[in-house]
């Protein structure tokens, strides 16, 4: 018979947590590594001479493989709702598993032709589905079985892992390229062992989430209850969807601009070298993992509306003179710091977003409705991100993309300017 997370049990809890939060790093591990070392297999799917363009054809792909991420927040949502938390994250990151193979597996463009790159973009489409679950499934979790004064704490280390599955990748990467591999056997095959090793992390994941507690929270809503998991039912809540993909916009590009394109930026812009990118966006992801906490527990203190009001204002003010001065930069170390001041400033969102959203739901939607706007938001904004960057570039007016990203964050900071602070309001605290 399946356990219930008991509700004053602390140890029960962090074992919740922990376990829930190393299921998703390893789910965000398979979905970035694929962002990670296109650097080394854009030119075994896209036999193009123009590095740029190689670049935007992975982009592509990367961007197409968001547009299932909906479909995957709504699936594994309703699922959810009306099965449960535990058994959604599980098959979740099953079928992650197997995308992240049949990209380790597939021959190249020279082997099989057009085949490669539409099979590389059905393992991605794949990939999609799974991650778009991922996240509105984990975020209810961990805020679920998070206690009320120190929910915005635990609730972070969703972006702790996910940031820490970024990581994981870009370390394999540094590991191959500097004691293992050339460069050339990076090109060759070597972008093949990340795809490998992650499909065995996965099973490590479903062995973690095999044995994870259901929340109180699920355990205890009417089970007689036809609303669950039902879009009729999210409809009903017109503003929290709303509220979702306003402050999701803004956020999340940010997010993907700093952290996924940053490593290409970096080559691609800056002119720093691959190992150089690679060590720099280790470095300062790493930092930027540690805090998210920190701005977690400080969200349990003053509410989560300050954070977020706070992201907004810096990042509308900041965010162009920062990807301007850094695409003029010539160091390592003043490209760091610029890069650092990017990511504290978009900690104010990536700490407490998925609280906020898990927040604003009854339970019975709760997975759907943080899941289901929220991906629907990210493959618009998030999953375009490379893809509208690089596109800017070879067109010769790359300052285009700084102002679109200042424009959406101004847009997220009117929502948080006239929302409420979930800390005060939150529905989670009403079953």
């Amino acid at each position: 018979m399946e356990q219930v997370l008991p509700k004053n049990d602390t140890s029960w809890r962090l074992k919740a947590i922990i376990g829930g939060s190393a299921g998703n790093l390893v789910e965000w591990y398979d979905w970035y590594a694929y962002s990670a070392f296109s650097l080394y297999f854009a030119n075994t799917f896209f036999p193009d001479s123009n590095p740029t363009v190689q670049l935007i054809n992975t982009a592509g792909i990367f961007a197409v493989g968001f547009l299932m991420r909906p479909i995957g927040g709504y699936v594994f949502g309703k699922l959810a709702d009306t099965k449960g938390r535990k058994i959604a994250m599980t098959l979740s990151v099953l079928l992650m598993s197997f995308g992240s193979l049949l990209i380790a597996l597939l021959p190249g463009y020279n082997s099989i032709g057009i085949a490669a790159p539409i099979l590389l973009l059905v393992a991605r489409l794949l990939q999609g589905l799974s991650v778009g679950g991922e996240y509105g499934t984990s975020a209810t979790y961990l805020s679920e079985v998070a206690t009320e004064k120190r929910r915005g704490f635990f609730s972070s280390f969703q972006y702790v892992t996910l940031i820490g599955g970024q990581l994981l990748a870009l370390g394999l990467q540094l590991i191959l390229q500097n004691i293992f591999l050339t460069d050339k056997q990076m090109h060759d095959w070597g972008w093949r062992i990340p795809f490998i090793f992650g499909a065995f992390l996965s099973l490590i994941a479903l062995y973690l989430r095999a044995h994870l507690n259901e929340t109180q929270a699920f355990k205890s809503k009417d089970t007689k209850s036809k609303k669950e998991g039902s879009l009729a039912e999210l409809l009903k809540h017109p503003k929290a969807i709303m509220v979702v993909i306003g402050l999701t916009l803004g956020g999340t590009l940010a997010f993907y601009t700093y952290t996924t394109y940053m490593q290409k930026f970096l080559v691609n812009t800056v002119g720093l070298t691959k190992y150089q990118s690679t060590t720099l966006t280790f470095c300062s992801l790493f930092i930027f993992a540690a805090i998210q906490p920190v701005f977690g527990a400080i969200s349990d203190k003053v509410g989560r509306r300050p954070l977020l009001i706070s992201f907004g204002i810096l990042g509308t003010i900041f965010t162009y003179p920062l990807l301007s001065t850094l695409s003029h930069t010539t160091g390592m170390w003043q490209a760091f710091g610029l890069l650092m001041a990017a990511l504290l400033i978009v900690s104010g969102y990536t700490s407490i977003n998925a609280v906020v959203k898990a927040e604003l739901f009854p339970v019975e939607v709760r997975a759907l409705g943080v899941g289901l706007p929220y991906s629907l938001t990210v493959a618009i904004f998030g999953g375009t991100a490379e893809y509208l960057a690089l596109w800017a570039k070879n067109l010769g007016h790359e300052s285009y993309y700084y102002w679109y990203v200042t424009i959406c964050i101004f847009i997220s900071l009117m929502i948080y300017l006239g929302m409420k602070d979930t800390k005060h309001t939150s529905l989670i605290e009403k079953e």
